[in-house]
């Protein structure tokens, strides 16, 4: 009889925890990346022609949907009223602010402070690493829309909600990124609840930025936590343009005392290196200046006419842009360049979320 208790008390739980709620587990989910690339050709939609090739979302419902703010950005906030909750980053429109977000590409360090807008200052910590730098642009995305998403986010704990998938296509993937580094970083830091849950996925995401931020993401969320989802024929993730310098290698590397080697040959060997040198490596200094100079002194004087009280912080000296996270890849074949064959008059025919669906079904079979 006790035995049969036991055992009835056992499927009831087992019951309970089924009906009130799914736990998130680590790796990549095929049909939980698409279930939320269907919430997020909804959050991306600019009219109901674009979501209306896409079935519902069968676990989750929309519970709140902002207003567009800072650079055009929005986001929507799903959930199954259970145990999970969706955090939906709309990417990139048709506005030129929303665009504007894009191409202030200039870094800035992964820890500081950025002021906003008039008496606004954003403190933030996406790494620790004091080489460790990201994109201006979506950091100023991100920081604008935290404002609404921790609000929310403490709100749907306090129901129950204790984990949460964060998706985002396009710019949307690229805040993603930093969104989730910072909403863990709080946690770190005892400003969130131990017990939140983040699992991310960012598709066809741009670079988001240097390669000591890539590091300690990965870290992170490594293990199955964070993904990046890719279309091998989108040109989207290949964005923003990496320039690679010397100062971008760690302090231990084999060019640190070079030109101290170079001193030391006898001439005319000496001075044949040291021109060889200077030739390669003043070329990627001065890139690395136009960049900065165009991509963030020149682009934030427009950001400062749609943002008001919004003041350029001091850019961190790199355009080492690298993809961040586990990386899946989306391989197309013969049969998806006939269905989806190369435009150049086309250019996002290859990053929509249609083409990411159809390669995901292709190549993950159920």
């Amino acid at each position: 009889m006790i035995k049969n208790f036991i055992l009835l008390c056992f499927i009831l739980l087992v019951g309970v925890n089924t009906q009130w709620g799914q736990k998130l587990q680590a790796g990549f989910d095929k049909n939980e990346y698409k279930e939320l690339m269907y919430i997020s050709a909804r959050t991306s939609a600019l009219d109901t022609n674009y979501e209306k090739d896409f079935p519902p979302p069968a676990r989750f419902q929309r519970v709140y949907r902002s207003a567009p703010i800072g650079l055009d950005n929005l986001w929507e906030l799903w959930t199954d009223h259970k145990s999970t909750g969706v955090i939906s980053l709309r990417g990139t429109t048709e506005k030129q602010e929303s665009w504007l977000a894009n191409f202030y590409a200039a870094m800035v360090p992964a820890k500081g402070k950025i002021q906003i807008g008039t008496n606004d200052t954003f403190t933030y910590t996406l790494a620790d690493h004091p080489q460790a730098a990201v994109h201006v642009g979506w950091l100023l995305a991100t920081a604008i829309l935290s404002k609404e998403v921790l609000p929310q986010l403490q709100s749907q704990y306090q129901q129950g909600i204790h984990q949460f998938l964060i998706i985002g296509h396009s710019q949307g993937g690229a805040i993603a990124f930093l969104m989730n580094a910072y909403l863990q970083h709080l946690q770190k830091e005892g400003k969130l609840p131990q017990d939140l849950v983040f699992k991310t996925y960012c598709s066809a995401a741009p670079k988001p930025g240097n390669l000591y931020f890539a590091y300690e993401y990965e870290a992170m969320t490594q293990m199955g936590w964070a993904f990046n989802v890719v279309n091998a024929a989108d040109w989207v993730p290949e964005v923003p343009m990496s320039i690679q310098t010397l100062n971008d290698f760690n302090p231990v590397n084999p060019f640190a005392n070079f030109k101290d080697v170079i001193k030391k040959q006898k001439f005319p060997q000496n001075l044949v290196l040291k021109s060889v040198f200077n030739k390669l490596d003043k070329p990627t200094r001065k890139a690395q200046k136009n960049y900065e100079k165009y991509l963030g002194d020149m682009a934030s004087k427009f950001i400062k006419k749609s943002i008001k009280g919004f003041e350029p912080p001091e850019y961190f000296h790199s355009n080492n842009y690298v993809r961040a996270g586990q990386t899946i890849v989306l391989l197309p074949d013969a049969a998806y360049y006939k269905k989806y064959p190369n435009d150049k008059t086309k250019i996002f025919r290859h990053h929509l979320h249609g083409p990411y669906l159809y390669l995901l079904d292709q190549q993950f079979k159920d």
